[in-house]
């Protein structure tokens, strides 16, 4: 390989890379609060990640600083500690409104958007199934625009839909102490580092 084909491949990563911003440095809670929910477990920073454990049922996690608005995309990685539901469902605002991306919930394996037009990830058209293996890091990221809602688990895209038009809500109860912007677990504890948004044009 020339030097010349390299310089072009680390160009070409660097502009794929551009305009990522962390918004959890791995060392502390900064910018960072437990969601109130009613019998929340512990949450704290252990060994680089954020930690939100088994709650009865819900603990979370909410995102205090600035807010991606119009087109923009989320990426971290997350993996199930202990517990069989959702680990690391992420609600994330849509115009005036806001969204969850569930991450293995309905007993651990339903991936979804909750709600399209009132209705839940699970029983909506984003419904697919994903077997999280307990203890193992998974790569998440999600591309958010007025138009479509796209996601990826590990490069695979596992929801790809269309919004215009339609309503796009929070699933009613006590997930919505998560919107604009948070993470939650249920019944499970669950493990999260590398978060970061970016804003993009496509």
């Amino acid at each position: 390989m020339t030097v010349a084909w390299v310089l072009l491949l680390a160009a070409v990563c660097q502009a794929q890379e551009a305009g990522w911003k962390p918004i959890f440095d791995g060392k502390s809670m900064d910018g960072w609060r437990p969601t109130p929910f009613k019998g929340h477990g512990k949450v704290a920073v252990e060994g680089g990640a954020l930690m939100m454990h088994a709650g009865a049922p819900l603990t979370g996690l909410n995102y205090t600083g600035g807010l991606p608005k119009g087109r923009y995309e989320v990426r971290f990685e997350a993996r199930k500690v202990l517990g069989g539901d959702f680990f690391a469902s992420l609600t994330l605002p849509f115009g005036s409104a806001a969204f969850t991306w569930v991450t293995g919930g309905w007993g651990g394996d339903i991936v979804g958007i909750s709600s399209i037009d009132g209705w839940d990830a699970s029983d909506n058209e984003t419904r697919t199934y994903f077997e999280f293996e307990t203890g193992r890091w998974y790569a998440f990221r999600i591309a958010v625009s007025p138009e479509r809602i796209s996601a990826w688990i590990d490069d695979k895209q596992v929801i790809n839909v269309a919004v215009a038009g339609r309503a796009v809500s929070m699933r009613p109860g006590a997930g919505e102490l998560s919107a604009p912007f948070g993470f939650a677990s249920y019944n499970t504890t669950g493990a999260i580092r590398k978060v970061e948004w970016r804003l993009w044009s496509k």
